[in-house]
């Protein structure tokens, strides 16, 4: 036994101990070890593990550029972001760094997106048909890989499951994570049709992201699962990454005596994912593991579009044609007041301005031809060679994250008693996808159909946009279009299902011509159109 009675069974790493209370001192959060003599071995141990996994300098710099951007603090040398050669003394909340001209600058203008920048599939069929032959191409040479943002719950639904297995009640009884697998499949067989390959040899990686909540639950419906057909080993996950809570002067916040309090750094966390190791055992990554098996391009995208085109050729194939870096997919802004982000241009770089930035002018100006002049409206979709994500990190340095004010309850580091507060008394730091986008100076901006591509699921069922119903409703009316595309008719009020495993996009539907569909049901298989066909 230890001296206060504590088990010694399971006692921490003297060496890493030292080791973490001199890196955290010299940071100046030396205080998460303000309880650490009082704890048990185990606890102890925990709460090393924790600290050990956070890099509480890079959390430093995070914070300092974010309030910084913010307007909380001003650095004395100007608002500019920290380097490696800067420190911060928290506890004053004062920035300390090397002499540097100040460069305290406000946001460059939002002006619409260049026409060089753009691209559309929308009444372009000349076009679109070379960038999806290029995209095919691509994907025939096994060089496209899908990345899937999956992390979050389906909470505002109703519903404690990952969003990605959510029913939004088809006929078929398919989940999201279904639909989207199932378009993978499809298009590896196109691939290979396109490029005279054997059945097997095209395959597309899909790697899904997760979060803390979600990972056990998501790994075990893809097992019970089988993968949705994929082959096992071209399914890979990891996870979401989280930043410290802190207080308003940047210090990390305590959830217990034993544990700081963290929180998901965005979905813009995605590019720190990616260098993360896989697991314990090994240095591989997603990064490493993209760099192994020779992919360039990379399609992302979250999951609970129900419309998305996984690893769409026509998109990939646009942005190859166009040398880009990066690409966003992006959708018509409905009118001057949807609430949307809008991609535009600010200075020589690229940006998402949120509906709250633009004046009612902006907002409302239209070009000669009568369109929005900030139409672009995006839709979380994007391009990336790998060379581009592999340079991130040394963006993420320059980028200031985005901070929400938050009522977090923490430990009062005098008494150790539980603080509920009931005003906001710290920040949680997050990441956009999209920060990124300042970075590149290729990227391709391709307008989609918003009826084809999007239909998002965010609220909860019976609500006006955005949910269950939704989601079923502009799902099913697309594929009723593709039948009558193809020659087919469908009955007033009859719902046909057409699954991925017939078609990807409405393509190899030429054998309904002249069917009249007069039942509702599924078309999994040609068969499947007897009973519903008069």
């Amino acid at each position: 036994m230890t001296a206060n009675g504590h088990s010694s069974s399971s006692s921490p790493d003297p060496a890493l101990l030292a080791k973490l209370r001199a890196e955290y001192q010299a940071a100046g959060q030396s205080h998460v070890f303000t309880f650490y003599d009082t704890l048990s071995p185990s606890e102890q141990t925990t709460l090393l593990s924790q600290l050990s996994n956070i890099d509480v300098h890079r959390v430093n710099r995070i914070y300092t550029n974010a309030v910084a951007a913010d307007g909380a603090i001003t650095p004395p040398h100007g608002n500019i972001p920290l380097d490696e050669n800067d420190s911060l003394d928290v506890k004053g909340g004062n920035f300390i760094g090397r002499s540097r001209t100040p460069t305290p600058q406000p946001p460059d203008e939002a002006l619409p997106l260049p026409e060089e920048a753009c691209a559309s599939i929308v009444n372009n069929p000349v076009e679109e048909q070379k960038w999806r032959e290029d995209g095919l191409k691509a994907i025939a040479e096994n060089k496209v890989a899908v990345l899937l943002l999956a992390g979050g719950q389906g909470t505002r639904l109703g519903s404690a499951l990952p969003k990605g297995m959510y029913d939004i009640k088809l006929p078929s009884g398919l989940t999201l994570f279904e639909y989207q697998a199932g378009r993978i499949a499809k298009l590896e067989r196109l691939a290979e049709e396109f490029a005279g390959k054997s059945k097997g040899s095209v395959s597309i990686r899909w790697y899904v992201m997760t979060s803390g909540p979600t990972r056990e639950e998501t790994e075990k419906y893809f097992r019970e699962k089988g993968y949705f057909g994929l082959r096992k080993e071209n399914v890979i996950f990891f996870e979401q990454g989280v930043l410290p809570a802190l207080s308003n002067d940047g210090k990390l916040l305590l959830s217990s005596p034993s544990s700081v309090c963290v929180a998901p750094d965005g979905n813009g966390g995605v590019y720190a994912a990616l260098r993360r190791p896989l697991d314990s055992s090994s240095s591989r990554s997603v990064l490493t593991d993209l760099r192994a098996h020779n992919i360039d391009y990379i399609h992302a995208y979250c999951v609970d579009n129900c419309l998305v085109r996984v690893a769409d050729p026509v998109f990939v194939g646009c942005c190859i044609s166009r040398h880009s870096q990066a690409g966003a997919k992006v959708v018509r802004k409905r009118d001057p007041t949807e609430s949307v982000g809008v991609l535009a241009a600010r200075g020589d770089a690229f940006a998402v301005v949120e509906y709250s930035e633009l004046s009612k002018e902006k907002a409302e100006a239209r070009t000669a031809d009568g369109q929005l002049a900030f139409r672009a409206a995006n839709i979380a979709n994007h391009f990336y060679t790998l060379e581009f994500l592999e340079s991130v990190e040394a963006m993420e340095k320059k980028m200031a994250f985005h901070i929400a004010r938050k009522k977090i309850p923490t430990i009062d580091l005098t008494t150790g008693e539980t603080i509920k507060p009931s005003e906001p008394n710290g920040m949680k730091l997050e990441l956009f996808i999209f920060d990124v986008f300042p970075f590149t100076k290729s990227l391709r901006v391709l307008e989609v159909d918003r009826s084809e591509e999007f239909s998002p699921l965010k609220n909860a069922p019976g609500s006006k946009a955005d949910c269950p119903e939704t989601s079923r409703r502009d799902l099913l009316a697309q594929q009723k279009r593709w039948l009558e595309a193809s020659g087919a008719t469908v009955q007033e009020g009859v719902e046909v299902e057409v699954t991925p495993t017939l078609t990807y996009g409405g393509e190899g539907l030429e054998w309904t011509k002249g069917s009249n569909f007069v039942k509702s049901g599924v078309l999994a298989s040609k068969e499947d159109a007897k009973a519903l066909v008069q």
